[in-house]
């Protein structure tokens, strides 16, 4: 009976999520509300749904993306996202050795903080044949940094007086999984928004040249490197949109449903987050982790202000 509840009512806050009517850091709060007070029925799925959903959201947006103006913000955030990736690994390698950290769990949670989060950390973990527990206190990590950045960067954005183009530059940088960076910047402004995907994504594309130093680093063989494939969808809708070869009301209409669906998301992210894998974390993975997380905020935001 209580287990038919818990899922019930998971479902209601699921539809009451969809629909619009909360904002990215309240779906997030519900989730990890739920799942703190109640157990997520669905937990084993969530994982699943969160790195669908999170694709078709992405694809989604870039309906209401145009070429030229993506082409534009891609070639401004190249040099910034290359110098923070080349200095916050190195930075990475350094303090794994200082803290005295398991070389291969330091290496994923680096990766997940200079590329893209828990993408980054499920496509280096192969590369490297990192232990399934690695993996978890790694995806842990960012998770939590994530919801944390959710609330924080907004706040910081509007003391500071940041313009939608300087957030947006700043939370594709500083914050590590796509889906919080998309979260983050949609309730500052559809302009923050429109850049912080971009500039995310043309990010990501990094996954495949931090993998094959991996494979030096770690000296593997025969192994994959995976393409996040979803980011040619991506650029197809733009294309679309770009060319008007979808009537205006319907890629309003997409982006709309995508934005809700990304909301969506972020509640389920929520709901797989746990105290009792917040305490099997240990202390040393979160300190190198906040560490390397204040160097990148700190060094993107001196880099955009100045």
């Amino acid at each position: 009976m209580k287990d038919r509840m818990a899922k019930a009512l998971f479902i209601g806050l699921a539809l009451l999520v969809v629909s619009g009517v909360v904002n990215s850091p309240t779906a997030l709060l519900l989730g990890f509300g739920f799942t703190l007070f109640l157990n997520n029925p669905f937990k084993a799925y969530c994982h699943k749904a969160i790195h669908s959903f999170l694709k078709i959201s992405v694809v989604g947006l870039g309906f209401g993306m145009f070429i030229n103006e993506t082409l534009e913000t891609s070639k401004e955030g190249f040099t910034l996202t290359f110098l923070s990736i080349i200095l916050t690994v190195s930075l990475g390698f350094l303090l794994t050795r200082l803290l005295k950290l398991d070389t291969k769990l330091g290496h994923l949670i680096t990766s997940g903080t200079s590329v893209c989060g828990g993408s980054a950390i499920a496509a280096i973990s192969p590369v490297i044949n990192a232990k399934s527990k690695s993996i978890s206190i790694a995806l842990g990590v960012v998770f939590l940094l994530n919801s944390v950045a959710l609330f924080a960067f907004p706040a910081i954005g509007h003391y500071l007086n940041l313009t939608q183009h300087q957030f947006g530059l700043w939370c594709a940088v500083a914050i590590h999984d796509t889906s919080s960076v998309v979260g983050t910047a949609m309730g500052y402004g559809d302009e923050a928004l429109r850049i912080a995907t971009t500039v995310k994504l043309s990010r990501m594309l990094w996954i495949i040249p931090l993998s094959i130093l991996s494979m030096f680093i770690f000296r593997t063989k025969g192994e994959k490197v995976k393409w996040p494939y979803f980011i040619l969808l991506f650029i197809g809708a733009i294309l679309i949109n770009s060319y008007h070869l979808v009537p205006a009301p319907a890629t309003s209409f997409i982006v709309t449903g995508s934005k809700h669906l990304l909301i969506l998301t972020l509640f389920l992210v929520g709901s797989t987050i746990s105290i009792g894998d917040l305490k099997k974390t240990g202390v040393k993975p979160l300190t190198l982790a906040v560490l390397l997380w204040v160097f990148i905020s700190i060094l993107s935001l001196a880099y955009i202000l100045y």
